[in-house]
This record gives structure tokens, sequence and C-alpha cells, in this order.
């Protein structure tokens, strides 16, 4: 029997992290009927791209599973070199600050650089003044920003540059934000006001929800909120991961561009997906959520927590792999997922000489790759895990992301287009989305 729900029911539904697997799945169980719009799915192609990712799992790896990182920011960080352990070594060195404030810090960085991470495009590189190194896409995006942040950018108290605040924020502009990150005319970034303004934004928020993050309107600050918020289990601190995403969706629901909202109540980064519309009960049952910055947040901030407080979240199960072009791409290039013959019109082929289409995000054809990149990270995690002979808790979807899905993603860009590793389908990035 269906239930009605009113739309604030549907909109609060929307916004937890069980209804992005949840809205995906019934996409993907139209795909497997051959319903979609736009792409036809090929499942026994799955085989090859699992093969593909053991491959690399096994070389960077060997069998040695356990030493495999989860998938956050702290990678990105450290690209080329070693960066986030010698701060944090610097900071007990001259400081002598206590774990909870050495954590308060990383969270502060670590939520900046992820707001800084969407898709750069395939010009943009960053180069790093002391190695020498240049940088492109997330790693250029990170270690910029682990730059910014020593530099005291986000900062609004010259005496202690390692913090994010909301004063801080408050006074970065655009051209900072583009001299900070080394763009100009021959080293062009996608999306570099979408960037500033989400900065802006999240000033505005942390001094909007001192529940989270405090009077000194700090991320960090949102350490405390878990601890009043989590339990001993004997000698562990356990948060549940819904308290974390709770933070996020209501703390830092302001700071993203208004896109669609339901009974008065903003969405975030919710679609809608065309091949729902039939089978709606509810306004909203068309809609899909995807979240995918505030999933990247978790993943990132998660580690940090957990590294330096030694503390454990319960319920991680409920988080979904990322739909971002590089997982969603993996999927396209083996043909797991394949464009429809002719269902697009020239004009989305901006560049003659390319068979790569580009799309707006809000398109349709980006919502049912979205969605099925959701559910076949899921499905490629645990082939995977078969063909390796692992469990879940041996190899977990983090774990996957971070050493196979992911980077398996760009690999294979790099194989097919070498001349710009770039994804199989251009999205129009904003610097808010991807």
């Amino acid at each position: 029997m269906n239930v009605q729900l009113t739309p604030q029911q549907t909109a609060a539904y929307l916004r937890t992290l069980p209804a992005i697997r949840e809205r995906c799945g019934r996409v993907y169980d139209l795909a497997k009927q051959g319903k979609l719009e736009y792409f036809e799915y090929h499942p026994e192609k799955e085989a090859d791209v699992a093969a593909f990712c053991s491959d690399i799992i096994q070389r960077d790896f060997g069998t040695n599973y356990a030493s495999i990182p989860p998938h956050g920011r702290w990678r990105h960080l450290d690209a080329g070199r070693l960066r986030v352990e010698p701060l944090i070594a610097k900071w007990k060195e001259s400081e002598h600050i206590d774990e909870k404030e050495i954590c308060k810090r990383l969270l502060d960085l670590f939520l900046v650089s992820v707001l800084l991470d969407a898709g750069a495009g395939n010009s943009w590189q960053y180069k790093e003044e002391d190695s020498g190194q240049s940088f492109s896409r997330s790693e250029g995006l990170g270690v910029a920003s682990i730059h910014m942040f020593e530099q005291g950018l986000f900062s609004g108290n010259s005496d202690q540059p390692y913090r994010v605040d909301a004063l801080g924020l408050s006074q970065i502009t655009t051209e900072k934000t583009a001299e900070a990150m080394q763009v100009t005319e021959s080293n062009p970034m996608v999306g570099i006001e979408g960037r500033a303004s989400l900065l802006a934004n999240l000033s505005k928020a942390l001094r909007k929800n001192s529940e989270f993050f405090g009077e000194e309107a700090r991320p960090g600050n949102m350490l405390d909120f878990l601890e009043r918020n989590s339990r001993i289990d004997g000698s562990t601190r356990k948060v549940h991961v819904s308290s974390l995403w709770h933070v996020l969706m209501e703390g830092l629901s302001s700071i993203w561009p208004a896109r669609l909202s339901l009974g008065g109540i903003s969405l975030g980064d919710v679609w809608p997906c065309s091949v729902l519309k039939p089978f709606a009960v509810n306004e909203g049952d068309d809609l899909v959520p995807f979240h995918k910055l505030s999933g990247w947040i978790s993943y990132s901030l998660i580690e940090p927590i957990e590294k330096v407080m030694k503390w454990k979240f319960d319920g991680l199960e409920d988080l979904t792999g990322l739909p971002e072009y590089r997982n969603g791409g993996l999927l396209v290039d083996f043909g797991v997922l394949t464009l429809k013959q002719n269902i697009l019109p020239a004009s989305f082929y901006p560049d003659p000489s390319s068979s790569i289409p580009r799309f707006a995000p809000s398109h349709p054809a980006i919502v049912e790759w979205r969605a099925m990149t959701v559910i076949e990270l899921d499905r490629i995690a645990d082939a995977i895990r078969a063909k390796l002979g692992l469990t879940a808790s041996q190899l977990t979807l983090p774990q996957v992301l971070e050493s196979a899905t992911w980077k398996g993603g760009r690999e294979i860009a790099k194989q097919r287009r070498p001349a710009t590793g770039g994804p199989p389908i251009d999205i129009e990035s904003d610097g808010t989305v991807f």
C-alpha cells in the first residue's frame, strides 16, 4: 500500500543517508528492465571493471589489504609528499596542544579543502613553491588548500593562522581565491567564483549554527557536538554517523546554491529523474538525492576523528559510493553503461572533433548516470571482494573507493584519452557539484 506523505516529510527523508541508496536503487531497478531514458545497462561488463580494479589493488598493495587507507581528503593533502603529519608534529612541538585541538584544526582544514574540491577542469595546475612539484585536479586543489590554511587565509585571528572561522572566511573574495590557487589566463580554473561563494556562504552558516560550531563559529567545534551525542562502549567512544550527517545537512544546508526545494525546504544535491516520474505517488517521488559533497566531507572528517581521537563511528554502512565523474567514468569507459544511440542532438557535442558529450549537472542523463554509479559501486565492491576472497569488513567501501574505483576511473581515462585524462562524459562544473 502506498503511503501518502506531505512534501515536508518527503523533503526530510530526501536529506537522510538511507534515501540516497534507496532512490538510486529505484533507478537501477528500471535499468535492469532496459527502461532508462538515456543509458543502456550491460551487467556482464561489471566483471571487466572488477578485474581491472582488483589488478590495481594488487599492484599497489599486494595482499596487504589492511594497509589500504579509506577514501578521504587526507590523501590529496599529502600528494607527492607528507604534509599533514609534519604539520601535526609542528603543532605538538611548538604549541603543545592536545589531541582535541589538533583534531579541530584538521576538521577545519579538511572541511574547507573538500569545499574547494569540485572539478577544476583539464587545464589548471598548482605549482608548489618549496618542492617545485606541480599538481592538477583534486591533488592540486588539496595541496593549494593546505597552503592557504597554513598562510592563515581562512582565519580571522592573525595570532592563530591554523584555523578556519566565520570572520576569516567572510574576508575571502574570488580574487583572493584565484590568486592563492595561481589562477591566470594561461592557467584557468573552472568554477572559481562558485568556490569563493561557497566559502562566503560557509562563513554565514557557521555564525548561524552555534549549536554545532560554537561561539567561535568554527567548523572544528562540531567535535564538541559529536562528543555530546556519543556514547562510551567499554574503553571506546562511539558516535553514530547520523550525528555527523545531521551536522552537515543542517549546519551547512545554507551554503549550497539554491536549486530545488520541496515543502519550503531546500534540498541541496537532489535532482528530478524523469524515468521515476510515471511511478510517483507523492510529490517528490521522482527526486533522487546524491549529497555527493556531504558524503565526501563525511569520509574526509571521519578519518582524522578516528585517527586522532581514537573514536569509532557506527552506521558507516549507510554511506554510499560517491557519484562523481571518476567513479561514473569508470563504468562508461568499460561499457557497463552506454549512452543510447542517437539519443542526443549534435548540440551536446560542442567539440566537433570529440565524441564526448557535455551536459549541465541537472540534465536527466546525468541524474541517471549518477544514480547508477551509486548502486554500481556497491556491486563492483562486492565483485572485487569475491575475486579477492574478502569480506566487507576486510575491504570496506571507503577502501574500494580509494584503492580501486576512483583511482581506476582516473587510470582508464588516461589510457582512453591520453591528451586530457578527462572523463568520457563532460559536465559543466560551477565549482559546487563535482
